[in-house]
């Protein structure tokens, strides 16, 4: 699919292009059209949203397969008895193996290659001497920089035997990530897809984690736009072709609410539940999306 138009196609109800928050049809229907080259301009300057060509898309892609390839190598080994610091061994080694930089490792002062999140910890779980345990839910994220760009993803395994708690939250979160690509299209916007991912979750008595949102991802570790996991249908940023970001819904068993430990780090729901998390990279394209971290969410 080309990307070298960035032209979008408004339906006459949908939220106007131009920012106002008005009615396209109230708005700019009958202005004269932007050039398709400005919309890359206008994403720019009002959302600071940086649209991708081709050829960066082409390259995040190629980031992305080398992130699914890792996911190969960790799935390959999850079982009880290994530790997360081997899990993490196992991915700074395969990428650097494959030229690239893992990209969590010195970020902001996070001091491993991925982050290991295992039952209760939400997100950015620290590897380190923790021996996973039959029953255990693991989730795995990786970011790798190859070429100068970016990719991201992550995956939440099961270990050894699960529980009936642990096959719920982790087939809720999965298809949470599912509904909200299927938002995925010009004109959409970024509400619609938080309320997609809030809609279905609640409606199986989990909650959503606020405090950590998806993102603009490729030219760096984190761009604009913030992704959220909740939301209402029409409202935020308009969807448009070239827009490449992160939708990583982080769906707590229990209560929403979370406590960063000590470590300025790991994220854990408060009241002890278990917490899964499925996320992909993704790009809107002319009539729809592709993921570039594919992986099976059935």
């Amino acid at each position: 699919m080309s990307h070298t138009s960035k032209k979008m196609k408004v339906r006459r109800n949908d939220p106007c292009p131009c920012g106002s928050g008005r009615k396209y049809k109230n708005c700019c229907l009958n202005k004269k059209e932007p050039e398709p080259e400005n919309i890359k301009d206008m994403y720019l300057k009002k959302y600071k949203i940086k649209l991708k060509e081709q050829a960066d898309i082409e390259a995040i892609r190629k980031a992305g397969r080398l992130v699914m390839e890792t996911f190969d190598q960790v799935r390959a080994n999850i079982k009880p008895g290994i530790t997360t610091d081997e899990i993490n061994t196992l991915v700074h080694d395969f990428t650097v193996k494959n030229q690239a930089t893992p990209a969590p490792l010195n970020y902001n002062g996070f001091p491993k290659s991925v982050c290991v999140s295992v039952n209760e910890v939400i997100c950015h779980g620290i590897p380190g001497e923790r021996v996973l345990e039959d029953g255990d839910i693991v989730n795995v994220d990786i970011t790798s920089i190859l070429n100068g760009y970016y990719a991201d993803a992550n995956q939440t395994y099961f270990v050894g035997t699960p529980s009936e708690d642990a096959q719920k939250i982790v087939n809720v979160a999965r298809e949470c990530l599912r509904l909200g690509m299927e938002q995925l299209k010009p004109g959409n916007t970024l509400g619609d897809i938080g309320w997609a991912i809030q809609h279905y979750a609640e409606s199986q008595h989990c909650s959503v984690v606020r405090e950590f949102v998806g993102h603009g991802v490729g030219f760096e570790f984190h761009e604009p736009p913030q992704v959220l996991h909740y939301g209402k249908k029409r409202q935020g940023v308009v969807l448009a072709p070239g827009m490449v970001f992160t939708i990583e819904p982080m769906i707590n068993l229990g209560k929403k609410e979370l406590n960063v430990l000590d470590d300025g780090w790991t994220a854990v729901t408060r009241d002890g539940s278990l917490s899964a998390q499925f996320e992909q990279t993704l790009v809107v394209t002319e009539d729809g999306f592709e993921s570039l971290t594919p992986f099976d969410l059935k």
